[in-house]
């Protein structure tokens, strides 16, 4: 629902795809914001988006929105998109570490220039601390026996490769779960993904921002892609369309708060079967929209 004329950000621009289709739909007057803390996206983006001379590229953490509209003069805005899953160029590139398909080194820094990455994790975590990791960001059932078997490896050398990992991993599982599952390495992989880059960190106060920064009809699309970031979508959005947030026990309203939301889906908007066929990495995708009354 594009406005012309309108200021847009995508919040994580990765390689570009959405981006593309918005700005492809802005006049001149119109300007597109796109910002990744992945130093190889905002690269991969200035090719990409050559031929238009109204985007901004920023390489920062979109959860530093805050910062970023002081630091570009950004009053109000049209609409935001945010994709929360990680890009396919990430995944399909080995060396950065992302997927347990391609062998490469435990990195999974979308900001290569941070010193914490997949190999600190894995290597210098405590049992506990990975246990909680696994169940909390992948909801992995066997995390407790992943862990220990992570721990057992690592005493005799340290764990360097994603392939040494998923070998743990599997090796961790009863084989008759383990042929159920396909990839068995996705949820741990997961958790140990928005370890590394703080995904869920100071998400709600980035959504909280941009929400007091849309203008009358503006529109905010969240695209997650596992529970617990869209369960924090979820709430916030929800308060933003309450005319009450008082607890359910108190009888007669004294919150005074206003619903400046609406819903333009009343429930997530997911991949249909032909294009989880097509792309499987659609098949977790939920997209959630909310416009500003």
């Amino acid at each position: 629902n594009i406005s012309p004329d309108g200021v847009y950000i995508d919040c994580t621009i990765g390689g570009a795809g959405h981006s593309r289709e918005i700005v492809k739909n802005l006049s001149s007057k119109g300007h597109l914001y796109g910002i990744d803390k992945d130093s190889e996206a905002i690269n991969v983006c200035k090719q990409r988006l050559k031929e238009f001379n109204n985007v901004t590229l920023i390489n920062k953490d979109f959860k530093q929105v805050e910062e970023i509209f002081e630091e570009y003069n950004i009053d109000k805005i049209d609409g935001v998109l945010i994709d929360l899953g990680i890009s396919s160029y990430q995944i399909d590139n080995g060396e950065r570490g992302f997927s347990f398909n391609n062998n490469g080194p435990l990195d999974m820094r979308m900001n290569q220039s941070q010193s914490l990455s997949a190999f600190e994790v894995v290597n210098y975590y405590d049992e506990d601390r990975l246990v909680k990791i696994f169940y909390e960001y992948g909801e992995e059932q066997f995390a407790r026996q992943i862990a220990r078997n992570i721990v057992k490896r690592r005493s005799e050398s340290p764990i360097k490769t994603t392939f040494e990992l998923k070998e743990i991993i599997e090796n961790s599982i009863p084989k008759k779960i383990l042929f159920k599952k396909g990839g068995a390495s996705k949820k741990v992989f997961q958790a140990i993904r928005i370890e590394v880059n703080g995904e869920l960190t100071k998400l709600d106060e980035a959504l909280e921002f941009l929400i007091s920064r849309l203008k009358k009809g503006g529109r905010i699309c969240v695209l997650s892609f596992h529970s617990l970031e869209d369960r924090i979508v979820k709430t916030i959005f929800k308060k933003h369309t309450l005319n009450c947030i008082c607890p359910p026990e108190v009888m007669i309203c004294n919150c005074n708060h206003k619903a400046d939301l609406k819903l333009v889906n009343k429930k997530p908007l997911v991949a249909s079967n032909e294009e989880m066929k097509l792309n499987s990495r659609s098949t977790s995708a939920k997209l959630r929209i909310v416009e500003k009354i």
